[in-house]
């Protein structure tokens, strides 16, 4: 339904920062929740952070104090701030969009974000 492609991720190092950005292409990205998520190898997926269209946010509970999700609606584009980075936030990232009210998510392919000294 959406087309999402994130970037941003890479190699940093602990306590560093990092921003990812996703972009969306539709004619609607005012009508979804976006997303992150990660997923660490041999790890279960997590929630990171959502956003709505009018910017109510929600971060689990390893982002909060340390992450910030936001949007911007006339660049149909969502991005992850990433503060005092440690290691294991290594994972891959992964965006989302879910259209509020059908149960249905977009997601990305994901980029990688690595936290090493």
């Amino acid at each position: 339904q959406v087309q999402l492609v994130e970037s941003g991720g890479g190699l940093v190092q602990p306590g560093g920062s990092l921003t990812l950005s996703c972009a969306a292409s539709t004619s609607s990205f005012s009508s979804y929740v976006m997303g992150w998520y990660r997923q660490a190898p041999g790890k279960q997926r997590e929630l990171v952070a959502t956003i709505t269209s009018g910017g109510s946010t929600n971060y689990g509970d390893s982002a909060k104090g340390r992450f910030a999700i936001s949007r911007d609606n006339a660049k149909n584009t969502v991005y992850q701030q990433m503060n005092s980075l440690k290691p294991e936030d290594t994972a891959v990232y992964y965006c989302t969009a879910s259209r509020v009210g059908l149960g249905l998510t977009s997601w990305g392919q994901g980029t990688q974000v690595t936290v090493s000294s």
